[in-house]
């Protein structure tokens, strides 16, 4: 079924090369299909207003792009104030990218090929992060790919309390604890020991980054548990709570960070050129190219 796209949005990192230019052959052949179509770049801790009207949106850039613009996306509303879901075409322009799977060469067949209804979209899991202090909410942040409750000075061991569903499960000594979405594990909680699951499927990882014990192992528990994250009273060093590698936070000892799956999910435009399988294989050098 063909798709009625009537506006766009193109979110584009003006560090990589030569993207100003391809965001305006973007933009120019939306326009000449009748789609409105307006340009944003990618601003540190900054936000662009969306329309709500927005049916379509393309990342030019990396995997840090797409994470930025789901996060954008994740806060719009759609008619009469209920959730709108955006489907994103991510156009990986950088070197290594698990998310993005669309090449610079391939944007206007994927585009063309989207709007014929010929490409699917996959769904992805998003989390919610919620910093508790004195027993009222005080930030809320939501994210694709990862949080992680860390020092925020280097290569510190920081005392935190994990609890699942409201049962304490476990004490970490560790340089911090990442939990991440299937989309997620493929990006810092897979380097730090973490399993691969496909970004599909409806899990969070827990992840402890180098901890003090052998007894602490990664879990993978079902999206649907409440995650508590405690800090301990007792801390050596200052503690922050990090979400998708861009957006920080200081916590607080005594601080909770309740974690939860969002209402709202990432939706992807597939390539058919690729599939997660194939990128994972190329990425990580299964098959023996030096490409990782």
């Amino acid at each position: 079924m063909k798709k009625q796209i009537r506006r766009a949005l193109v979110i584009v990192n003006l560090i990589k090369e030569e993207t100003e230019e391809l965001a305006a052959q973007v933009r120019a052949y939306l326009e000449q299909r009748g789609i409105q179509t307006s340009v944003a770049p990618v601003q540190d801790g900054t936000f662009p207003q969306v329309d709500p009207a927005t049916d379509l949106a393309i990342t030019l850039g990396g995997d840090g792009t797409l994470l930025y613009a789901a996060r954008i996306l994740a806060s719009v509303g759609g008619e009469e104030g209920g959730a709108q879901e955006i489907p994103i075409l991510a156009v990986n322009l950088g070197d290594f990218g698990f998310i993005t799977e669309i090449s610079r060469q391939e944007w206007a067949q994927a585009l063309d090929k989207y709007l014929a209804g010929k490409l699917g979209v996959s769904r992805r899991i998003m989390f919610d992060a919620v910093v508790q202090r004195g027993g009222r909410a005080i930030a809320c942040f939501s994210g694709l790919n990862d949080a992680v409750v860390r020092s925020s000075e280097y290569s510190r061991i920081v005392g935190l309390r994990l609890h699942l569903s409201s049962t304490y499960i476990a004490r970490y000594r560790a340089d911090g604890l990442i939990l991440a979405t299937p989309t997620g594990s493929t990006a810092y909680s897979m380097s730090a020991g973490g399993p691969i699951l496909h970004p599909e499927m409806e899990a969070f990882i827990l992840n402890p980054i180098c901890p003090f014990t052998l007894a602490s192992r990664p879990m993978v528990v079902p999206d649907s548990e409440e995650l508590v994250v405690e800090v301990e009273e007792r801390q050596r060093t200052a503690v922050a709570l990090q979400v998708d590698g861009q957006e920080m936070y200081r916590l607080q000892p005594g601080d909770r960070v309740l974690f939860r799956k969002s209402a709202r999910s990432t939706l992807i435009i597939l390539s058919d050129q690729r599939n997660f399988y194939q990128v994972l294989a190329s990425k990580l050098n299964w098959a023996g190219q030096p490409n990782a």
